[in-house]
């Protein structure tokens, strides 16, 4: 099971990821988020990323050539759509860029991957996971911390996808990304 750290914004937040090795990590570039950053911090951050971790990029409803910028620069590895963009925006996007695409919500031909989330993104709010119809492989966030984490691992997702749910204060957390990490990784269910 894959494992993805979302919110990164700190040079500090990378440095915790290098150590601790999460399989992605998420860049939110989505308006109006705290943890949202510019191309110009998230290209720095990525230049100190090690290479095996993928940075995922997190977008709603936003231009397609604004996305597509960060592909070609190098800054993301993978492009996260979280708001309603159609299965026509997905396929075209498909045609320009040459990375996977998680869809968040509903199945697309197009994704690679669909995920499954709280209704307010990055609010911490747990996700209501009774109703995954499983067709794709899917990552699954929406309040997932230390404390539940084993619950959703009885899911089998392709990944579990976590971000205030290894922060104090705001801010990412070595203590509680390790300890996230390690329960994901640990137990087998």
């Amino acid at each position: 099971m894959k494992v993805k750290i979302c919110g990164m914004r700190r040079k500090e937040d990378i440095l915790y990821a290098n150590i601790l090795k999460p399989d992605y990590i998420g860049f939110i570039f989505a308006e109006g988020f705290k943890r949202q950053i510019s191309y110009d911090l998230a290209y720095e951050l990525k230049n100190m990323l090690d290479k095996d971790i993928k940075a995922v990029g997190v977008y709603i409803n936003q231009p397609m050539e604004y996305i597509i910028e960060a592909v070609d620069k190098k800054i993301i590895d993978m492009i996260q759509l979280h708001g309603n963009e159609s299965d026509e925006y997905i396929k075209e996007l498909k045609e320009k860029v040459d990375v996977p695409i998680i869809n968040v919500y509903r199945i697309s031909e197009y994704a690679d991957y669909v995920l499954y989330d709280g209704k307010n993104p990055g609010s911490g709010e747990v996700f209501d996971y009774k109703d995954i119809d499983i067709k794709k492989p899917f990552f699954i966030a929406g309040g997932i911390n230390i404390d539940n984490v084993f619950e959703f691992k009885k899911l089998s997702a392709y990944c579990i996808d976590t971000s205030s749910g290894v922060e104090v204060n705001g801010f990412k957390d070595f203590s509680k990304m390790e300890e996230f990490i390690r329960r994901v990784r640990l137990w087998v269910i």
